[in-house]
């Protein structure tokens, strides 16, 4: 079984070597990745598409300023016309002339009709404007997913740096204990404890290089690049900025998070519609004019093969008189709506303070755990020391050994990875604020 497990390590090392070995490294700073995502990320792309919908849209509510014009020309054939009594019997057949035919031209303008056609290219850009931050608010989690990306294969390599260092420790430990078996001095099991050690470590940094290649693959394909590059962090991030207040965080929330101004706007667009509704109390004044001609001429006995012209200008007024009861319903639905919509506002800004709150705590966290995390290292390094030293002059067991092993493992890990725990943190604040 033992066999097994060694030949079934060796198979997969040697196929993640390989497969390591055909990627192309690139060492990229987290400010090239998040402007990388920001230029390729399909999502981005989608959301702009969006933008350019809804100014379209708005350029189409902008036309119903124009006129309306129609031009219309028909040819027809005009068959005699049949004299019948009151009882339907035929009297006579009188002769038309077969071919006909009708131009004309007809144009109007809507004059007034309660601001309709403002409100309405008003409530289109409101739209507009909740594209656009649409577009901010995807863009603030595509640069926090590919930060948090960057930080977690960040992550992974200092984690394979400690685990590599362990195994280096672990191998002249194995080593020395393979040189006191031949002594005589421990038993064979000794050994076996430090082989399976060595494979637990090898089994760390397999797995650790598995993850940072599904980790790879999602953020090239991010970030537009082909997954056979192999991302490199370099090792350098942006500055986590100066420690304030709660409060200072959570008003820069309410004054820039993209959620917040969509509310602040569906409030606007719900006020805006009562508006539009409100429009249909008011009376419809529309201008027109036309012009026709037309042949053969029938109002005359017999019909004459002529054209006929005529030209008519004029006002049209119009008013839906059963809009005296229907309206105050719906103005009363746009009412409901608006209230709603600023329920919403108030519960995104209770969201964002929750969020923010939690975020804020969460990187104070980091703070004070940064120190504690150095003091439990040394600890740690210290209490290896001492039972290394003990258990080269046998007093000390190798269960002793392994736990004092696993507590500077571990106690190594969470040292090595603090900067990057912090980082996250503030980036999540950030995140929170919209503002990242």
């Amino acid at each position: 079984m033992i066999l097994k497990n060694k030949m079934t390590l060796v198979v997969l090392s040697l196929f993640f070597s390989t497969a390591n070995a055909q990627l192309t490294e690139r060492t990229m700073t987290l400010e090239e990745v998040v402007q990388l995502a920001l230029e390729n990320h399909t999502q981005l792309k989608l959301s702009k598409e969006k933008i350019e919908i809804a100014r379209q849209q708005t350029k189409i509510a902008e036309l119903q300023k124009l006129p309306s014009i129609t031009a219309s020309a028909n040819a027809f054939y005009l068959d005699d016309a049949q004299i019948m009594n009151k009882d339907l019997s035929k009297v006579a057949t009188i002769n038309m002339p077969h071919f006909g035919n009708t131009y004309s031209v007809q144009a109007s303008e809507l004059i007034f009709k309660g601001g309709l056609v403002k409100k309405s290219i008003e409530i289109s850009a409101l739209r507009e404007q909740l594209a656009e931050l649409d577009h901010e608010k995807d863009a603030q989690n595509i640069k926090f997913l590919v930060m948090s990306t960057y930080l977690d294969i960040q992550k992974i390599i200092n984690q394979k740096n400690v685990y590599l260092n362990n195994r280096k420790l672990a191998t002249q430990r194995l080593d020395n204990v393979k040189k006191f078996y031949k002594q005589g001095m421990v038993t064979r099991n000794e050994i076996i404890r430090g082989e399976l050690l060595m494979k637990n470590l090898e089994q760390g940094i397999l797995v650790l290089d598995n993850n940072r290649s599904a980790l790879n693959y999602q953020l090239a394909t991010a970030i537009g690049l082909a997954p056979d590059v192999l991302i490199k962090p370099s090792g350098s991030f942006s500055d986590a900025g100066e420690s304030r207040e709660l409060q200072y965080y959570q008003e820069l929330a309410h004054q820039n998070h993209p959620a917040l101004k969509s509310a602040q706007t569906g409030i606007e667009m719900a006020g805006k519609n009562i508006e539009i509704i409100r429009t249909d109390k008011m009376p419809t004044i529309a201008a027109f004019g036309g012009y026709s001609m037309a042949r053969p001429v029938t109002s005359t006995i017999p019909a004459q093969d002529f054209y006929t012209n005529t030209w008519q200008t004029g006002v049209s007024i119009s008013y839906n008189i059963d809009n005296l009861y229907k309206t105050k319903e719906k103005e009363q639905l746009g009412k409901f709506q608006l209230n709603q919509a600023k329920d919403v506002l108030v519960l995104q800004q209770q969201n964002l303070d929750v969020q923010t709150n939690a975020a804020y705590l969460k990187w104070q966290e980091a703070l004070q755990q940064a120190q504690l995390y150095k003091e439990s290292e040394a600890l740690a390094n210290e209490n290896y020391k001492i039972i290394e030293a003990k258990y080269l002059n046998q007093l000390a067991l190798q269960a002793d050994m392994t736990d004092a092993t696993n507590a500077k493992l571990e106690a190594e890990l969470q040292y090595a990875n603090i900067d990057i725990y912090f980082q996250y943190q503030f980036y999540n604040l950030i995140k929170t604020t919209g503002t990242l």
